[in-house]
């Protein structure tokens, strides 16, 4: 074992001379594609590798140890099992193996050793070998790799500081490195620009590509504007929008000035009951309004409707990025922990610590906000805009959401990745800033996209039949955000991917043939490797994992309305015929307004408006927007649960798939934020690892006698029960509570129950790392800190089990507004 400073200067000594002979060896067998049995990328460099390594598998992997070679190069950190088939030289590249991290994943290395841990940086020293090698990941996981005690102590070190050296980006420069490393050498790059894309998803990225989606959706009344072509309208729309038909381009120029960014309300989809969804940003109140202006921006707004324009604001009630980013940091110290400090949460502590996160809050309120507007767009025939200051961030999480709810195309793999590129790339969410993979921007650092992707995971869990895409996608697309290779998430609107493409020769060529000059300021150069988008799932995973990322749905049955006493469950018949024409209402905190300044012309007391307008509606007029609301709130009778076929949910394809936002059917999405927290802190032994956590154990075998208790209880000859629909909960509000407890692991609700278990993870406060360089693991017997868990502190909860859907009686309603709508401000469009 190397100890002292002066053994440590030495080897510190000796690692650049170490370095520069692996580069120059592996530089060679590069091009072999085959390095000491890993399969090298196209002029990928093995930095350092150290043998008899064990790699500790997490539960999902089937829990155990895995015995292999580590490597480092200057693109990733990989694991080679010792008995992987030898690689196929005539396959095509895939850029991570499933055992392997990439160098810009890496969040932070810690080593382990004789009773210590210590965090390594470029600038470490070690005084002693390290017998574990933990990575923590950007992406929530945790890798942790034991060195076997016959593993030479120089390549120990060795590799601890080559990785600790090469991980962290010192500079904005170190990510064009790492894209280099990876897709740099000419045969990548011939190998990507050679790729096609998926032809049967639509990339909105031409007129054809939102005519698509136009016929798609039955939108008749709207058409595809190239009036941004050149950006000159608008930097940080796409080249593309959708306007009403009626509404010339000419026309169209005059409404950007009027609205924050150029931003102006444009179309996103079309409900089947004809009810459209706009986003937009802010009106400008310091703008003169022209005549013709009021008339453009009114015939925008109201698109193809003409009776009733709903503008739901989402800045009041919505996280703000600075939120975001605080609550996503909590919940990321919570779930991973840190083995190399001292400071932990308390098992009886952890819950409450979730709650404090306010992340489960943040999801929550999303759901409710989307859950509101699919029941505004059910009612047919209105307009519904989403309006947020900038229209860059919780818009793209609402507008998207509401998809989901609603659409069943977009539930599916080809169907979710077409609305993320309509969202989210093209409508200009800012990736590149909100993700910060320079690390030198963090006050614009806010993850949005993974609170999307949370907010999905939630409706999956609910609904998991009526989803063609899985877990597995949704943990993949997570992990790839964190991955600086997609041209998807390396710019924050389709201007600047254009600019990138178009220095290499890659660029689309509008019909008049303009070709915008490279920006001075732009860090992209024509010998920058070509990035792919983050939807060539083959360059990343092997076939086995991408067949895990979709299953089987199984047809919608027919569209049977139910009635509820008199109260129709359908409330487009009701055709908004008692609203006036030309009215719009502000949405926001759960009720209907007529605020004086919501449309900045209307309040103005210049003649101009009150010319091009005949009346203004009363408050009696406009019962029909509580009327959608109360409809959702009042049906009792669940559709899907009248019969003994099994099938739950909705019969109608189209009916929203609202959520319950109750604590206990609110779960933490354990795939993802736990994957890493058990398995790192739990255990360090191999012996121990083969075996369930005490908790888990525990809270297995109260399973097991709530389940022999019930089977005695119901004796031999008792039919399982048929399900019938339970009594509807009046209080609305119940779904509004965000206190009402904090549930792990969503309820899987057989019975229509949504009590859930919940298990704390155990924290790593009085946690020992045993030594396994000194003992062969087939011998050793369990560590000292397996029994101190057993007798810790545990918090957890055990509920009934449950089937893997909400009960649609249990949905998230809105609650019913008694109150009269004020009197609109508006006036009757001439």
């Amino acid at each position: 074992m190397l100890t002292g400073s002066k053994t440590t200067f030495k080897v510190r000594q000796m690692l650049p001379d170490i370095k520069e002979r692996m580069l120059s060896q592996s530089g060679v067998n590069a091009r072999s594609r085959d390095v000491f049995g890993l399969r090298c990328l196209p002029g990928e460099c093995v930095l350092q590798r150290a043998v008899m390594v064990r790699k500790k598998l997490t539960a999902r992997e089937g829990r155990g140890w895995l015995s292999g070679t580590l490597f480092c190069t200057h693109f990733r950190v990989a694991f080679v099992p010792q008995d992987s088939p030898k690689p196929d030289d005539n396959a095509d590249p895939v850029l991570l193996g499933d055992h392997d991290v990439a160098l810009a994943s890496i969040d932070k290395v810690v080593v382990v050793g004789p009773n210590r841990t210590k965090l390594v940086t470029p600038n470490s020293s070690l005084k002693f070998t390290p017998e574990e090698l933990v990575l923590y990941c950007r992406d929530m996981r945790v890798i942790c790799f034991l060195f076997d005690r016959l593993t030479p102590d120089a390549q120990v070190i060795e590799i601890t500081y080559t990785i600790a050296k090469t991980y962290q980006p010192l500079k904005p420069g170190s990510v064009l490195s790492f894209q280099n490393a990876a897709l740099g050498s000419v045969e990548m790059k011939q190998f990507l620009s050679n790729r096609r894309r998926d032809t049967h998803m639509n990339w909105f990225e031409s007129t054809s590509d939102w005519e698509q989606e136009l016929e798609r959706c039955g939108a008749s009344g709207w058409r595809v504007s190239s009036v941004n072509d050149r950006f000159e309208m608008s930097t940080s729309l796409p080249r593309f929008i959708v306007v009403p038909q009626k509404v010339l381009d000419t026309e169209l120029k005059k409404s950007f000035s009027h609205f924050n960014e150029g931003r102006i309300p444009r179309w996103c989809w079309r409900h089947p009951r004809g009810s459209d969804l706009l986003r937009t940003a802010s009106f400008q109140n310091n703008i003169y309004h022209e005549k013709d202006d009021i008339r453009n921006l009114e015939m925008i707004l109201f698109g193809c409707q003409s009776s009733l324009c709903v503008v739901v604001e989402l800045g009041e009630e919505l996280p703000s990025p600075a939120d975001i980013q605080l609550a996503h940091s909590r919940l990321r110290a919570l779930c991973l922990g840190d083995i190399s400090t001292s400071v932990s949460v308390p098992d009886d502590k952890w819950l409450s610590t979730l709650e404090s996160t306010h992340w489960l809050d943040y999801t929550r309120s999303c759901l409710r906000k989307a859950s509101e507007v699919a029941c505004l767009l059910r009612g047919g025939h209105l307009t519904v805009a989403l309006q947020e200051a900038e229209d860059r961030d919780v818009s793209c999480v609402v507008s998207s959401l509401v998809q989901v709810m609603c659409d069943p195309h977009c539930r599916t793999q080809r169907g979710f990745q077409g609305l993320v590129q309509k969202e989210w790339v093209m409508a200009g969410h800012r990736f590149y800033s909100r993700i910060n993979y320079h690390r030198d921007n963090d006050k614009e650092e806010a993850p949005v996209f993974l609170l999307f992707l949370d907010c999905v995971w939630q409706l999956w869990s609910q609904y998991p039949s009526r989803f063609q895409l899985t877990e597995d996608f949704l943990l993949a697309l997570h992990d790839s955000v964190q991955l600086p290779l997609f041209s998807s998430f390396l710019a924050n609107c389709q201007r600047e991917r254009c600019k990138r493409s178009q220095n290499h020769g890659q660029s689309y060529t509008p019909v008049n043939g303009w070709r915008d000059g490279p920006h001075p300021d732009s860090s992209s150069d024509p010998c920058d490797p070509p990035l792919p988008p983050v939807w060539d799932w083959a360059l990343q995973y092997s076939k086995h994992r991408q067949d895990r990322f979709t299953q089987p749905v199984p047809p919608s049955p027919p569209l049977q309305p139910l009635l509820n006493g008199n109260l129709n469950t359908n409330p487009d018949t009701h055709k908004l015929t008692d609203t006036i024409p030309g009215s719009v209402f502000l949405f926001s905190r759960g009720t209907f307004s007529c605020p004086a300044n919501l449309l900045p012309w209307r309040s103005t007391s210049s003649g101009i408006y009150k010319k091009s307008h005949r009346r203004a509606p009363s408050s009696e007029g406009v019962p029909s927007l509580e009327r959608l609301l109360k409809a959702w709130a009042l049906t009792e009778i669940p559709q899907g649960l009248t019969s003994n076929s099994g099938s739950q949910g909705p019969l109608d394809p189209f009916e929203p798939l609202l959520p319950v936002l109750m604590g206990p059917c609110m779960g933490l999405w354990k795939e993802c934020y736990l994957r890493g927290a058990l398995h790192a802190q739990a255990f360090s032994h191999p012996i121990s690892a083969n075996h369930p956590h005490p908790v888990e154990r525990l809270a297995a075998e109260v399973q097991a006698l709530k389940d022999k208790l019930s089977q005695a209880s119901a004796g031999p000859d008792v039919k399982p029960p048929i399900k019938t629909a339970e009594r509807r909960l009046t209080d609305a509000n119940l779904n509004q509570n965000t206190n009402n407890g904090t549930f792990l692991f969503p309820a899987s609700r057989p019975h229509g129950t949504c009590v859930s278990r919940v298990t704390a993870p155990p924290t790593s406060t009085n946690h020992q790392h045993a030594s396994s360089r000194g003992r062969p693991p087939t011998t050793a017997a369990p560590s000292r800190s397996s029994h101190r868990d057993n007798s810790s502190k545990h918090t957890f909860l055990f509920g009934h089990s449950s089937s893997t859907e909400a009960r649609p009686d249990q949905r998230y309603h809105p609650a019913p507004n008694t109150a009269k709508l004020p009197k609109s401000n508006g006036s009757v469009a001439s």
